[in-house]
């Protein structure tokens, strides 16, 4: 379970946490009394935690800060898209799950790869707390090898966005995680 402390230590080393290059919540208008954005629809203190790669980009997080100031994540997305038909094949909700990232800053274009050293060291100060003795369900490669790498038990499933897999079918996989 992620005790309000833990949270709040988990909320202060996100904050504190920059490499150059990168954006921060605060440095696009989003800072919040989250560790991501995602936890106001996605939050749950006990529930299992869904790992991603990383948020958004700078330039997106930007355009669409209304939708993510209010909801957290944008619905549109094909991440979301998958993820809601995931939890709807699990009789689950967004309020049920905890989902954080393995990089927690924003990068300065959409689809950059972040380094794994860097990735590494996001997963090592804020991540690797959050996850507080839960379930993990890691989504996609960088997920996955976060938490191999750090020994973090976890069910791998692929990337809710990742190309050229059906939407079902990433979806059925997240659904049965979460239900294992």
């Amino acid at each position: 379970m992620l005790t309000a402390t833990l949270r709040n230590r988990c909320i202060a080393a996100r904050r504190a946490f920059r490499r150059p290059g990168y954006h921060s919540y605060a440095d696009v208008g989003l800072e919040g009394d989250y560790i991501s954005p995602y936890q106001l629809s996605c939050g749950s203190p006990t529930g299992p935690v869904l790992i991603s790669y990383n948020w958004l980009d700078a330039p997106t997080a930007k355009l669409h800060h209304e939708t993510l100031a209010r909801l957290g994540y944008l619905p549109q997305m094909v991440f979301n898209r998958v993820l809601d038909l995931a939890l709807a094949l699990a009789g689950r909700t967004r309020d049920a799950i905890y989902l954080t990232h393995a990089f927690h800053l924003l990068p300065a274009q959409r689809s950059a790869t972040v380094p794994v050293a860097d990735v590494e060291a996001s997963f090592e100060a804020i991540t690797r707390h959050e996850i507080a003795g839960r379930p993990v369900v890691a989504l996609g490669r960088v997920a996955t090898a976060a938490c191999a790498r750090f020994g973090i038990p976890h069910r791998a499933v692929a990337h809710p966005s990742a190309r050229g897999l059906p939407v079902r079918t990433k979806a059925t996989q997240i659904a049965e995680a979460l239900g294992a």
